[in-house]
């Protein structure tokens, strides 16, 4: 596609306000108000002990973030030249005042609350972004209602802080972004007393009931369909409803209903293992997993939500289906490119899929190493970096940039019903509409106690066609004959691989990318389609 076609169907699914917000900040410059903040306010109630995260302060002044290790011993350090945007972001959300063991750390902690503030004037760095911004109010808040004492000058840069992200709230972004804009707003809007806090709460207040009802769906999904991205905002819904305790007052029904809803979807996208599938931008250390969370509101007095136990659960306004058959958990992605006017966490992974043999992943999409804008982002985000099949070399929806989305591919889940002893689902996606031979991929699949089948057909003409099957870094896989791949996990044969109707199988090098900074080596095996059908068959236990 031409550069101008791209902009054109990347930007006609915005929303006016992202659109016209973008424009105003780019020609508004807001001055910091510097005036003194009013006395903080006496809480009412304990504050409840939140999640406490991996440590990333190893030092006084030595930090460690997506697996890259830095210093900041100067001013010039807060915004560091040769680190990646989201390492400086790190910098300033101030995480490891609540990590675990925070209070060995306290010295360390206050030394580098008065250097930010004295180091970091209003608009110098990137810690005055309104992300940054954000979860540093609310990380300084925490941690104070833990019962430590801020140091001099923090409470006054909070009210600084508040003011900046009153006139930087991120409409131009929206999605998980506004929400904890939104979060900050009523985290400080609560430390303070006086009138000007209460603006700062009401307006943090009607801007996040309005953004749940927009961003989380009604089966408990976060819009923008990444598991990574779901955990974060459900933790900070239940920071929300820690603090609005700890001063008085009661959170909203619908607070505890959203929540109630997104532990549940959290609970069916969590594999065996206890971590989270890998979904558009997914990956491990970064978000807090589904038994973490749990405790967390439990120890908020929030009700227990089980997993749904049933083999088959369809998550239909996500667009996820679920369903577990004997040693087997497999999870198929049959969603829309999410959300619309915010794709940013997106991928071309349509009708992808992940599967599981008791607590060991099998088949695996390939997760995040790194965000930008560079060649390896774009693979991670391509099609080719699923379990899905690439029609004449090019992704089903149009990934570019490192966060946008042109032509996006339409799913349809046609079915997803018991058939015996079995889970039948089928979907279609109409991605490739936009090639020549205007096609739609087709994709069945069947699971019972001993086998996955997966049925893949492709309407119309093409060049080439290829369905990948990325294998997690603990399989060993060995070809048996033209179309078989026997899988070993720790020497012991775990699953066979056949394909049927293929024109070729190949094992070929491949990744996976379990956390930011990580890239371990694994293997993928590639079939290359004949005649628009192919059927695959992973068998396990007795039957392979």
């Amino acid at each position: 596609m031409s550069r101008a076609a791209l902009y054109y169907h990347t930007i006609r699914h915005l929303r006016p306000i992202q659109v016209a917000t973008r424009l105003w900040y780019a020609v508004h410059r807001a001055r910091a108000d510097l005036r003194a903040p009013a006395r903080p306010r006496i809480p009412t109630a304990l504050y409840v002990a939140p999640r406490n995260p991996e440590p990333s302060l190893l030092g006084p002044d030595t930090f460690r973030f997506l697996n890259v290790e830095r210093r900041c011993a100067t001013a010039c350090d807060w915004q560091p030249a040769e680190a990646a945007p989201l390492w400086a972001y790190n910098l300033h959300y101030f995480d490891d005042l609540n990590a675990r063991d925070s209070p060995q750390r306290a010295t360390w902690h206050r030394n580098l609350l008065q250097r930010w503030v004295t180091e970091n004037p209003p608009g110098s760095s990137v810690g005055w972004d309104a992300y940054p911004l954000s979860r540093r109010l609310v990380n300084w808040i925490k941690w104070a209602l833990q019962g430590n004492s801020l140091p001099p000058g923090c409470e006054a840069s909070m009210a600084v802080q508040a003011r900046w992200l009153t006139h930087h709230l991120e409409y131009q972004i929206l999605g998980n972004h506004l929400l904890a804009n939104a979060q900050a707003l009523i985290h400080v809007g609560l430390y303070f007393e006086g009138a000007e806090s209460q603006r700062w709460y009401e307006r943090g207040l009607g801007l996040l009931n309005r953004q749940l009802s927009a961003q989380v769906l009604s089966d408990g999904g976060h819009f923008e369909l990444s598991t990574m991205y779901h955990a974060i905002v459900l933790e900070d819904l239940l920071d929300l409803v820690n603090v609005v305790r700890s001063y008085g007052r009661e959170p909203p029904p619908a607070w505890l209903e959203v929540v109630a809803r997104m532990r549940r979807w959290y609970l069916c996208m969590t594999q065996p293992d206890g971590d989270l599938a890998f979904f558009n931008d997914a990956t491990f250390d970064v978000a807090a997993q589904a038994t973490s969370l749990d405790a967390y509101a439990g120890r908020l007095g929030l009700a227990r939500v089980a997993s749904p136990p049933e083999a088959l659960t369809v998550l239909a306004a996500s667009g996820y289906v679920r369903a577990c058959a004997g040693p087997a958990w497999l999870l198929c992605d049959c969603a829309a490119v999410g959300a619309s006017y915010q794709p940013g966490h997106a991928h071309a992974d349509t009708l992808s899929f992940e599967l599981s043999l008791g607590r060991q992943r099998v088949i695996v999409n390939s997760g995040v190493s790194e965000y930008g804008r560079g060649p390896e982002r774009q693979r991670q985000r391509g099609t080719a970096a699923h379990n899905a099949v690439v029609l004449n070399g090019v992704d089903s929806s149009e990934v570019w940039a490192g966060f946008r989305v042109a032509r996006r591919a339409r799913a349809t889940l046609h079915s997803a019903a018991l058939e015996g002893p079995a889970v039948r689902v089928e979907a279609s996606h109409d991605g490739y509409r936009r090639l020549p031979g205007a096609n739609i991929h087709r994709r069945v699949f069947r699971l019972d106690a001993a086998e996955l089948q997966i049925v893949d057909e492709i309407s119309g003409s093409y060049t080439n066609a290829e369905a990948w099957f990325h294998l997690h870094p603990r399989l060993r896989p060995r070809t048996d004959g033209p179309d078989t791949v026997v899988l070993t996990c720790d020497e012991v044969e775990l699953a066979t691989c056949q394909f049927q109707a293929a024109a070729a199988v190949e094992v070929v090098p491949d990744t996976w990318q379990p956390a930011f900074g990580v890239r371990q080596p694994s293997t993928c095996i590639r079939v290359r389609l004949q005649g628009g059908r192919l059927v695959s068959t992973v068998r396990w236990g007795a039957a392979a």
